[in-house]
């Protein structure tokens, strides 16, 4: 692939040191990391790719460990790379990215595995990020005999196998990109959680690879629309610390899943319709999805169809708060999980490239492996 060969000739140059007017450039230090990314946006949330992290696919290889024991040993070995990626100076607060996992137990039957990074740490499921993911695997060769004019492209994520749907025309791949869920489900419904600063609101645990609460931004006296989006954060982290606190989550397959990943704050309009419905996520530690949250429409539809508001293969359109852009998500079977009833949803929207990168890291800088922000 030509995206591949130029990225591979970059990667050499920076191994070599660059040269450019007799300079070796960028400076670095020999025992310092070499990272190569691909960068990605999906709905305008970024999507940092490492196409390979050598400790990670050792630790795979070698322990013979599930995608979610991987997840452990990265956290506790690894973390360095996702805090010199994903925090500042070479991230910001709403950067996120995705560690690329072939072979192994870990990506067993699946085209690739991936680990999600975020600000404060590791997700289960990041549904933007499968649809990146989905045209990189195509595109970077991770598949090899895609078909026309859509090629299934299986993913192993920490809570489970997803399968993505990409456009293929024989050269490259195209939008729009969907994928299939986990199963889904609604963990709690009309729950009532006492939230400081707000009183008493009602609120929806639904699961869709991360479990997240939903509630409209009315009951807090805020406009998922129209207010201040620092006041829509404080809002979102406020329920999210009250949820924790008062209610206990549970996962039918592994405890490592049952933890709650953030806030949506919707526009109240659940029941379906034609036209889009807005909110915005909050997620890990206050970060902000710019996009409509691909396991949050997971989640809110799986939702909706526990609750009667939707049947199956009535899709909906989700906007973003933060930018416009639209995702869609229909219910398309059902399913069942654990002591849950269950829905597999598919999620439909736009990945697009904007570039590739390669950082390094000078052992004598004090903030080599970044810093944190708020």
């Amino acid at each position: 692939m030509a995206a591949a060969a130029a990225m591979a000739a970059a990667a050499a140059e920076a191994e070599a040191g660059g040269v450019c007017a007799g300079r070796r450039l960028p400076p670095h230090s020999p025992s310092g990391l070499v990272l190569q990314t691909v960068e990605m946006h999906t709905g305008g949330e970024p999507l940092r790719i490492i196409p390979r992290l050598e400790a990670a696919e050792a630790a795979a290889e070698s322990g013979g460990l599930s995608l979610l024991s991987l997840r452990r040993e990265v956290a506790a070995t690894q973390d360095h790379v996702r805090r010199a990626l994903v925090h500042e100076p070479r991230g910001h607060a709403g950067m996120y990215g995705a560690v690329v996992v072939r072979g192994g137990a870990a990506a067993a039957g699946a085209h690739l595995a991936a680990l999600f990074l975020h600000g404060a740490g590791y997700s289960a499921m990041c549904g933007h990020a499968v649809l990146a993911l989905g045209r990189f695997a195509l595109d970077y060769g991770l598949v090899a005999e895609p078909s026309r004019p859509e090629t299934a492209v299986r993913l192993r994520c920490p809570c489970g196998p997803v399968t993505a749907f990409v456009p293929w025309d024989g050269r490259r791949s195209g939008n729009p990109v969907r994928f299939h869920s986990v199963p889904a489900f609604a963990a709690a419904t009309d729950l009532a959680i006492d939230v400081p600063g707000h009183g008493k609101v009602v609120v929806d645990i639904g699961y869709g690879g991360t479990f997240y609460a939903f509630l409209s931004a009315e009951q807090l006296g805020l406009d998922v629309c129209s207010s201040k989006t620092r006041d829509l954060i404080n809002a979102a982290s406020a329920v999210t610390e009250a949820v924790k606190k008062q209610f206990k989550l549970h996962h039918p397959e592994s405890e490592d899943l049952a933890f709650l990943y953030g806030t949506i704050l919707t526009d109240g309009k659940d029941a379906f319709s034609e036209e889009p419905t807005t909110n915005i996520c909050v997620f890990a530690d206050e970060q902000v999805d710019r996009s409509p949250t691909g396991s949050g429409v997971t989640a809110r539809i799986a939702l909706q169809y526990h609750k009667g508001l939707i049947q199956l293969n009535q899709t909906r359109k989700f906007r973003s708060s933060t930018t416009g852009s639209l995702f869609t998500g229909k219910a398309v079977k059902e399913a069942e999980f654990g002591d849950y009833n269950a829905v597999i949803v598919e999620v439909s929207g736009e990945a697009f490239y904007t570039g590739t990168a390669i950082f390094t890291v000078e052992e004598e800088d004090p903030l080599k492996y970044g810093f944190f922000f708020k």
